[in-house]
Parts: structure tokens; sequence; C-alpha cells
């Protein structure tokens, strides 16, 4: 005992181990697990006249928690305490906490706070414990765990029924049919188990959890949707609503049992019963058969023919075959009944049957020895007559039997050989008709030998004198004149399948010849039409002549395809003229193709009409190509002219640009007369736009008469009128620098010849190196650190160079140029920016100290002008500029409308913003 308790206990406590380490339950399976837990208490708090509505909330007291506990073990529990405070909600969960624990249950990381507190983790694993310990502990089968013997129990009940496949408590149960089936095996008549389908587990779920709510008093624990909506339905709410229909129909298996038994043994009376009645029945029967038999098999009269003693034998084969051996059946069946009642009456513990009078077995045996000895004589009496009568017929059965299977080989034989089957068969069914007319002269010949036997018997019979010899001689008579008749017949046939082989075999052999000729010329004509309808596309003279080559290469072969056409038809007319000649009625067309002759004339007169049609399709597109050359032509010879034109005038500005032929108004002048002449080419350009658009219009791709496309002149003619356009702007901005700056043209030339002197590439441009060393040139020493060849000077490059003229470097000082000659701060100097700021400190130009000066000199010496002083100094137009971009002045001695000159004349320098 003490064992069972340690075992069912270490069984039913490791599911609980589970839930301690999973306590983060799947949201699916904690709603299913609130529902099912919450239906299965307030199944017996129901007994209790109460119920709960929330389960972690309605429990945190401890009073419907013991309460429970109380309903299910029917034991009384410590008193509760009354009170609403925490301390005493706590007393009461302790309470039920121990009444558990007294049961062997062990409480793993569930405490009395985590219940008050209404954690609802907590809360069900407590409760899934309690289920556990009352509701499915005490289930076992065969000696298994809880677990496994609730399992057990489910697949034992529901094995009988088809798509139930019960392995564990979740998946298995998903499509319902499982809950369907345990209610069908012991409520039938509740539930009509065929209508359910395994495809809607809805309806399934519905229907069962609806009958035994209604029915079986078992709450509704769980929700189709749910069970369907989840992947793996919670383990422990399947559980506890299987382990009600265990107790629901554990009860009413008793009461079965029990009835069981009384119907089994008034089961065994009843059966003892009707055995007792079944032997008498059949005893008497099987005396009362002896009795009338025995009479019939000790009648000797003979009978004077055959007929009559063979008509005893038969009777006498019926009474052996149909009679008698149902009777021997229940002679053993008797003797098998009266042992087999006298062994269940003994094991029964009732006294021995005893059968009336005259009906022991014994009785039956002496009867059946008196019957059999009968029946000895009687078959020794009927051979020995059948055998004086069977020499007699022997004779004449044998003619008969051998007459009739000559009669049936025969039958139809002859219309068989009159047939013209042949007239209308192809050659392979011609070769089949001949072996099969082989077969038949073989057989034939085999019957040779049952037509003499016949014959023989029929000689035989005579010489004996048999009653009915006239009609033996009649037959023999017709069968051997029907065989003559079969001879002539098969000679005949044979000589006809022969001959309609020959010609069969000759047109074969034109049909195999025609389809081995008419298939490549076939082939030949359907390609010819496919390539004289075909499309072409060319782009030169050269692709046009070679197609018009490759076609007349083609009309070539015409003649020689004619006379291969002729000679195919000839070969099919040979076969119509054998036809016609030996009248062969064809069952079909060529075997080996399908290509008639009217397809072999139609198809060659479309190529007739075709070629006309392609070398009128190839002479319009060599007119095209020819016309297409021309263009070619005409747009290369002007285009070969202005691309090189372009790139000289490119060279020559190039050049322009970099000498220094004259003052710098002289090269603007010479500039603008290159643009003119440059502007006066335009016509020479359109023109060639022209003749490029009738190049596209005709589709032309290519033009091996010159390398320059019109996207090539395009972009050089751009080219160039930028180049001028930018060549022009660059010395009209040296002329504005000089002059504004006031720079010599002696500095200006000397700055331009430096920069000239170190492009020695020509480029316009100049390398670091270059750049260091023009620099140098002009007088700054900038040192020897290697430069990258950027064309700019980056910032410690160009400090360097100022330091080295005479600068003071300060940090501000620095960043203040810097922000001068490289505003975007990329960190490098262009020459053009260096040039700028040369510009700017060798001139003598105006500063925002001057500036400020002179605007105080119009104010009246004050710190602010006022806008009436601005209108009345300045012009209007610069007055209005002044006015709207001053801002009002804000010092202490300012007046109404007083506007601020210094920020002002700061803001034109770059120095604050404007």
């Amino acid at each position: 005992m003490d064992h069972y308790d340690s075992q069912q206990t270490n069984d039913y406590m490791q599911p609980e181990e589970d839930w301690d380490r999973d306590l983060l339950l799947d949201p699916a399976w904690e709603k299913q697990q609130r529902k099912t837990f919450t239906a299965w208490c307030n199944s017996h708090l129901r007994k209790a006249g109460t119920q709960i509505e929330n389960i972690e909330e309605d429990f945190r007291d401890g009073l419907k928690l013991m309460l429970l506990l109380e309903v299910i073990s029917g034991e009384r529990l410590a008193k509760p305490e009354r009170g609403k405070m925490r301390v005493h909600k706590i007393s009461n969960v302790n309470k039920a906490l121990d009444f558990i624990a007294s049961k062997g249950v062990k409480l793993v990381s569930i405490g009395a706070e985590e219940i008050v507190d209404g954690n609802v983790k907590m809360t069900l694993g407590m409760i899934w414990t309690i289920i556990l310990r009352f509701a499915i502990q005490d289930i076992s089968v065969e000696e298994t765990s809880a677990k496994e013997g609730l399992l057990l129990w489910c697949q034992r009940k529901t094995a009988p029924y088809k798509n139930v496949n019960i392995q564990n408590f979740h998946i298995s149960w998903k499509d319902g049919l499982g809950f369907c089936a345990l209610i069908h095996r012991h409520r039938p008549e509740l539930i009509d188990y065929g209508k359910l389908r395994k495809d809607d587990p809805l309806t399934n779920l519905n229907t069962a959890f609806d009958v035994a709510e209604k029915y079986l008093d078992i709450p509704k624990m769980l929700d189709a949707e749910d069970i369907v909506g989840t992947a793996r339905p919670d383990e422990k709410a399947i559980m506890t609503y299987v382990s009600s229909f265990y107790h629901a129909f554990s009860g009413a298996q008793k009461a079965e049992t029990a009835a069981n038994r009384i119907c089994k043994v008034l089961a065994v009376n009843q059966e003892n019963e009707r055995l007792m009645e079944d032997y008498e029945k059949l005893a008497s029967d099987l005396l009362e058969w002896i009795r009338r038999t025995i009479p019939w098999l000790e009648n000797r009269a003979p009978e004077n023919t055959m007929h009559a003693m063979q008509q005893k034998l038969e009777d006498f084969r019926d009474y052996r075959r149909l009679h008698k051996p149902p009777k021997v059946q229940e002679k053993c069946q008797l003797e098998i009944s009266f042992n087999t009642l006298q062994t269940k009456l003994r094991l029964s513990n009732r006294p021995a049957f005893m059968p009336s009078e005259g009906r022991m077995v014994s009785d039956i045996n002496n009867a059946w020895g008196c019957l059999e000895q009968a029946e000895k004589g009687y078959e020794e009496w009927l051979l020995n007559e059948i055998r004086r009568l069977e020499r007699l017929d022997h004779l004449a059965e044998k003619f008969r039997q051998k007459a009739s299977i000559h009669e049936a080989w025969t039958d139809g034989k002859e219309a068989m050989l009159r047939q013209k089957d042949y007239e209308t068969a192809t050659l392979s069914e011609i070769k089949a008709l001949l072996k099969k007319h082989e077969a038949f002269e073989s057989d034939l010949a085999a019957h040779q030998d049952r037509v003499e036997q016949i014959a023989a018997i029929a000689q035989e019979l005579n010489e004996l004198d048999y009653y009915d010899s006239p009609s033996v001689n009649a037959r023999c008579q017709r069968i051997c004149d029907q065989w003559d008749n079969l001879g002539a017949l098969t000679q005949k046939r044979r000589e006809a399948l022969e001959r309609t082989e020959k010609l069969l075999e000759t047109i074969d052999q034109l049909y195999l010849e025609y389809a081995k000729r008419a298939a490549p010329f076939n082939n030949w004509m359907e390609g010819a039409m496919e390539d004289l309808q075909d499309t072409f596309i060319v782009h030169t003279i050269e692709e046009i002549q070679g197609l018009t080559t490759a076609h007349e290469q083609f009309k070539a072969t015409l003649p020689d395809a004619d006379k291969e056409r002729l000679a195919i038809l000839g070969i099919h007319n040979e076969v119509s003229k054998i036809v016609q000649t030996y009248h062969v009625n064809m069952a079909g067309t060529n075997p080996y193709t399908t290509i008639t002759p009217q397809e072999i004339n139609g198809k060659w007169d479309h190529v007739r009409q075709l070629v006309p049609r392609r070398d009128q399709a190839l002479m319009e597109e060599h007119a095209r190509q020819q016309h297409n050359e021309r263009l070619r032509k005409q747009f290369a010879a002007q285009a070969n002219v202005i691309g090189p034109w372009i790139q000289t005038k490119m060279e020559e500005i190039g050049r322009i640009s970099i000498e220094m032929h004259g003052t710098l108004e002289d090269q603007l002048s010479h500039l603008r007369q290159y643009e003119k002449s440059i502007v006066n080419y335009k016509p020479k350009i359109d023109q060639l736009e022209g003749d490029h658009q009738l190049i596209q219009e005709a589709l032309i791709f290519d033009n091996k008469h010159t390398n320059y496309t019109m996207e090539h002149i395009r972009v050089g003619w751009e080219q160039l009128l930028t180049t001028i356009a930018r060549t022009i702007n660059e010395v009209e901005n040296q002329i504005l620098t000089r002059d504004a700056k006031g720079i010599s043209q002696e500095q200006m030339n000397e700055f331009r010849a430096s920069f000239n002197h170190f492009d020695r590439d020509h480029s316009g441009t100049l390398g670091p190196e270059e750049f260091k060393a023009c620099l140098i040139s002009l007088g700054y020493d900038i040192g020897n650190d290697p430069q990258k060849k950027t064309g700019m000077m980056d910032t410690d490059d160009f400090r360097a160079c100022l330091i080295s003229m005479g600068y003071n470097m300060g940090e501000a000082e620095f960043a203040r140029i810097m922000s001068i000659v490289d505003p975007n701060r990329l960190g490098v100097v262009t020459f053009q920016a260096f040039i700028d700021f040369m510009s700017r400190e060798t001139a003598d130009t105006d500063t925002a100290d001057q500036v400020m000066a002179s605007f105080k000199i119009l104010a009246g010496d004050k710190n602010y002008i006022t806008v009436d002083e601005l209108r009345r100094e300045l012009p209007p137009d610069q007055a209005e500029y002044c006015i709207a971009r001053m801002a009002p002045y804000t010092g202490p001695d300012a007046v109404p409308g007083a506007l601020d000159y210094m920020s002002f004349s700061t803001a034109l320098y770059g120095e604050s913003d404007l």
C-alpha cells in the first residue's frame, strides 16, 4: 500500500514540477485554462450553493478555496478566518494549501501571498494541482499512472471509431471526434456519429460540449473556437475536461457489469434448455428418416432397360449425395450436441441430461447400423445389373460422343472457309489470315483420325446388330460427306489468300517507295514556302545582294524538283493501275505516309506562285538599299568636313586664350570675330541635321563612310559654342579685374606669361608642381613640400605662401583670408581665387572704414543717418538701395527713423550680414 501511494504521488506530482518550470503560459493556453478550471471548480461549488466568476479574484480570501476542498474531499477543514484584512486571507489560503499538502501533494513555488495577490499563474497552478490530486490521481487502468491510465481509458473507448486516434491530451482532441466518440460509446442515443465529419471540427466540438452539458451534467469547460484556433491546445485543460467524462461514465459502467452478470447466468440456462429441445427434435427426425429409408433399400425388383437401371442408379446416387450426407451430419451433430450439453451442465453445476425413451445415442447408433447394411446390399445389386446392360450401350454411347464432338468442331467451319474477307484486307491482315489458315489446316489434319474412328465404331455397331443402327449409319454418312467438302473449301481459300498476298506485297512496295520519296520532297517544299514567305531585314547593299544570289540559286533547283514531283506521282499512278487491273479492293490509304498527290501538287503550285513574289520583294529592297547608300554618302561627305572643322576651331580658341598678342581688348576683339565666324557656320550644321533626319526616317543605323555621328557633331558644336563664350567671358573678367583693381597691363601680362610658361601641356590649367613654380616665379617662397596634382593649393600650402610674402599668419587672420579665397570651404585655393586675392592685395581699393567715414560726413558727424539725408546727398536709385538695406540705429542718441550706416558699411565688405 505504501509503495502504491508513493508511486502515485510521484506520478501525479510530475506535471506540477513542469508547471513550475513554465510559469509563462502561452496566452491561448492561459485562456483555455481559465475557462476550464473555472467551470471545473463551479461544477463542485454548485453542490455547496455557490460559484466563482473570476478564478484569480474569487479565491483571494481563501474562503471559496477551502469550501472547494471540502466539497471534493468530503472532509472538514479548519475553521476559516472571517476578517477582511490581508493577514486573514493569507491564513485561510495557508489552511487550504496545508490541507493539499496533507494529501501527499508537494506544492512547488506556490505560496499563499501569490494567491491573495491574485497571481493568475500561481492560481491556475494551484487549481491544476487540486485537479490532479482529486480528479485524476485515482484513475488507474492496468496499473498505469493517472495520466497514462486516463489516456489508456480514452484509447480503449475510442478504438472502434474511425478517424479517432488518441495519442495525447492536446492535438488528438482538436477535431472534436474524440469527445463525440466517448459520448457515443456510452450513450449512443445522444449523438449520430455517422454524420460527423473530420473536416468540421467546430461542429464536432460544439456538439460534444452541448450534449455533455445537457445530458451528462458535465459543464462546458472549453471553447471550440479556442481549441481549433490554437496550434496545440492546453494539455491541462483537455485532461481536466476528459476526466469529467471518466467520472461521469464510471458509475454507469458498474451498473452495466452487474446487469451483464445476471444476463450471463440466465443466458446459460436458456442455452442449455435450447440444446435439450434441439436434441430431442433432431433424434426423433433422424430415427423417423431411418425407418422410412430401409424398406426402399431392401427392394430388389429388376428393370428391363439400361435407362431404367440408370434411373435407379441415379436415385441411389442422389440418396448418397443429397439425402444421406445431411443425415450423417445430423447424426454427428447430435452426438456433439449431446456431449457439449453434458459438459456445460457439469461445468455450471447442473444435473446431467437424460433423453426420452428410445432416443439415446446408443439407440440411434443401432438404427444407423441397420441402414448401412441395407445400403451395402442394394449398391452391389445395382452395379451387377449395370454391368450387364453396359456392354450393349458402350459402343453406341462412344459413337454419339465422338460424333457430337466432331459436329461441334465443324460447326461454322464451312461458312468461315467461304468468307471473302481477304478482298478488303491489308497486307498485314492477309499475312495474319494465311497464318490463321495454316493453323486451321493443321487442326483439320488432326481431326482426320476422329472421323476414321467414328466410321469404325459405326461399322462395329452394324456387325453387332445394334437396335438403332439406321440412325447411326445416317449420322456417319453426313459426317463423311461434310469432311470431304471441308477439304475442298480449304484448298480453294489457300489459293485465294496466296494470290491476294502477292498483289498487296507489290502495292506495299510501291507505297513504301512513294513514302520514302514524298516525305523529303514535301519537307523541301514546306521549307521553300517558309523561305519564300520569310520576311527579311537588311541594312546594306551587300546583304540584299546575298539574298538575291541565294534566291537565284534556289530557282535553278526548280526543274530538278519538278522531275522528282512527277516521279513521285508516277509511283502513285502505278498503284492505281494495279488496283484497276486486278480489281483489288483497297481497305485504306498509304500506311507509310499521310501525304497525298493532291497535297504535293497543291504545295508545288504554291511554291511556283511565291517565286515571282519573292523576286519582286528583293528588287524593291535592292532599290531601297541603293537609296539608303546615297543618303549615307551624302551625310558622310558633310560630316567628314564639319567634324574636323569643329576640332580645328576648338584648338584655335585654346591657343588664343593662352597667347598674349596685344592688349586684352585686342584679344577680346579677335575672339568676337571668331565667334561671328562660328555662328555663320550654323547653316551647314542645320543642313547636316536635315540629312540626318532623312537617314533616321529610312531606318539607317550605321554608316561605314564616316566615323562621325550626328550626336558627335551636336556635342562638338555645343562644346565649340560654349568654349568660345567661356573664353570671351574670361577675357572680359580679366579686363574687369584689371580696371577694378588698378592692375597695369604689364602686371597682367606678367601673371599671364608666368601661367603660360608653366602650362607646358597647353591645357589652360596648372598642376600642383606647375602652380608652385608659378608662384615662386612671381616672388613667393612656397617651400619644397610635394604638392598633390590637383591644380589647386591646399590650406597649409596657401598659409606658407602668405607667410613667405610677409603676412602675419595668426589663426584668426588666416581664417579671414581663407573665407575670402575659399568661400565654399573646400580646403583648396584655385588659380583664379589666388589672382583675385593678389589683385586685392596689390591694388588701391576702398575699405569698410573709408565708406563709414564717407557716410559720417554725409550725416553731419553723427553716428546715424536719416532717410532725408540719404535722398538729399545720393542719387535716387542708390539712396533707395541704402534705405532698403540699412538696419535701424539703436544707439543711445537714436532719433525716430535713424539708420545704422556702420553695420551697413561692414556688410558691404562681407564682414557682417547685410
